[in-house]
């Protein structure tokens, strides 16, 4: 199986890399981003642009910038390539591309690759189905590296999105108060609260809180090395062989 790594040179391109060869998988290449002074790692194949990536890949990782998760899927599509999409920050549009493209490929789409999470995620929307939102209160904390450029993280929208699947909703619809800031008023019943912190080099943390007038119950996952990312990706991308075109997500890859 050869894997193909967008943004190799970068920091999970470099855990990708790694992952790729421990799990005993031929990495076809990888590209960077153009007049980037990053260097790959010694020995791995350079590719010129996305186009020839895709050609030599069976499946493609891809863990670079929003902007680039619609014209990838494309790609994607258009090759007939797996792709394994790990970016933050879509936006409806750029989901919609995705989505499109994965009616003629497989797609793993998620938030966060860490199986942990992904369990985190579980647990979340089988608390909300038992806490009624008119009750407990769900405010999400989420706290990243100095460096993250978009806010709230991925992670902690997925997590926003499973309370309200538990609660029968969807985020849009429950409400979201995020970045509070002077006289705001009174909390709105059953809305999602966020809250994102940046700072130093935190790798991923994030909080989940049900919060009544009688008790608080909090949810964390800490993520302390972003490998675990690059572990689940790989184990997505060999998850891929053989499927059927569809979007996917990591709860189909751990059969949860």
């Amino acid at each position: 199986m050869r894997i193909g790594i967008a943004g190799i040179a970068g920091r999970m391109g470099r855990l990708l890399a790694e992952e790729v060869a421990a799990a005993g998988l031929t990495l076809a290449g990888g590209t960077i981003r153009p007049g980037s002074a990053k260097a790959p790692p010694a020995g791995i194949p350079l590719l010129p642009d996305a186009g020839a990536l895709f050609a030599e890949s069976d499946v493609v990782i891809d863990f670079t910038h929003a902007e680039e998760a619609a014209p990838h899927a494309a790609l994607a599509a258009a090759s007939g390539k797996g792709f394994v999409l790990g970016s933050s920050g879509l936006n409806a549009a750029q989901e919609r591309a995705v989505a499109e493209a994965a009616q003629r490929v497989p797609v793993v789409y998620a938030a966060n690759f860490a199986p942990g999470v992904n369990l985190v995620l579980a647990l979340a929307e089988r608390m909300a189905a038992a806490l009624p939102g008119t009750q407990y209160d769900a405010e999400i904390v989420e706290m990243h590296h100095r460096q993250k450029v978009d806010a709230p993280s991925g992670t902690a929208v997925a997590m926003g999105r499973a309370v309200a699947r538990g609660r029968g909703t969807t985020l849009e619809e429950a409400g979201i108060e995020s970045g509070r800031d002077g006289h705001t008023g009174p909390r709105a019943s059953g809305a999602i609260g966020f809250a994102a912190l940046r700072g130093g080099q935190v790798v991923g943390e994030h909080t989940l809180l049900f919060a009544a007038a009688t008790e608080h119950i909090a949810l964390t996952h800490r993520s302390f090395d972003r490998r675990a990312y690059a572990t689940g990706a790989v184990r997505a991308a060999l998850w891929l062989r053989g499927r059927a075109p569809g979007l996917y997500g990591m709860k189909d890859v751990l059969g949860m």
